[in-house]
Parts: C-alpha cells; structure tokens; sequence
C-alpha cells in the first residue's frame, strides 16, 4: 500500500507527524485532495480543516488551520501553518466569542485597516467554527 508522509507545524510545535493514505486541505483556489506520488505543488493555504487518512488505523485525523502555506513532494506533504489546533482541542464557546468579538470590531472600525484586520479574524473563526462542526461530525 502506497503512503505519503505528512507533516502539520504550527510557529508552535508540530501538530501532527505521520504516514497517510490520504489528505484533503482548504487550498487557496479551492479542496486539495492529495494521494501518494502527488505532483509537486506549493500554494497558500486558507482556513479550514486539513483531514488526514492515516496508514496504520485508518481514522482521520482533523487539524485546524488558519492559513499558510503547502508543500506537496512525490513521498512528503508539509504543511507550515499560522495557527494549527487538533481536533478534539477545538474550543467551541472560545470560538464563539471570538467570532462575536470580530463581528463587533467591524461595526466599530475606524479605518480599512481596522475593519480588513476584523474581517480577517472573523472569517477565520467562521472557518474554525466550521472544521469543528466537521470533526464532531465524524466523531
């Protein structure tokens, strides 16, 4: 059975470190879907939730990210995350809070910088609200 290894980091620490059969990730023309001996590729990613097929069990494994960039090479894929939180460490009332916060920074901004930075951070929280709805969903 053909695996690709695949490793998630965050500016933090590394997230996960694995052989898969499979990944699908948020690239930033649309879902990546890459099996083993995929094409080389590097793009940025969006936020959204990275699923891993894992080769020994078989079970995904959900990552949240919040942007950053892929590299796919024929046995590697690498993703080099903003922010990257597992699963089940998803917080849902944090991200609840931090989304309403957001939403209340852009009724309240003063500049386009301002309401950009708002809308960035809730469009962020939107997408990991969603990648838990996902993980719980699987679960």
């Amino acid at each position: 059975m053909a695996t690709i290894h695949v490793d998630v980091v965050s500016a933090e620490e590394l997230i996960f470190s694995g052989e898969a059969k499979f990944v699908a990730l948020p690239g930033e023309n649309g879902e990546l879907g890459i099996l083993p001996r995929h094409t080389p590729l590097i793009t940025r990613i969006k936020p959204g939730a990275v699923r891993i097929e894992r080769a020994d069990t078989g079970e995904e494994e959900f990552v949240f990210v919040a942007g950053g960039i892929l590299e796919v090479q024929p046995g590697t894929v690498t993703v080099l995350a903003d922010t990257a939180i597992r699963g089940h460490d998803l917080d849902e009332a944090k991200a609840n809070e931090a989304k309403r916060l957001a939403e209340e920074a852009m009724k309240n901004a003063k500049s386009d910088i301002d309401f950009a930075t708002a809308q960035s951070e809730f469009a962020a929280m939107a997408a990991q609200l969603a990648a838990l709805r996902k993980f719980r969903g699987k679960r």
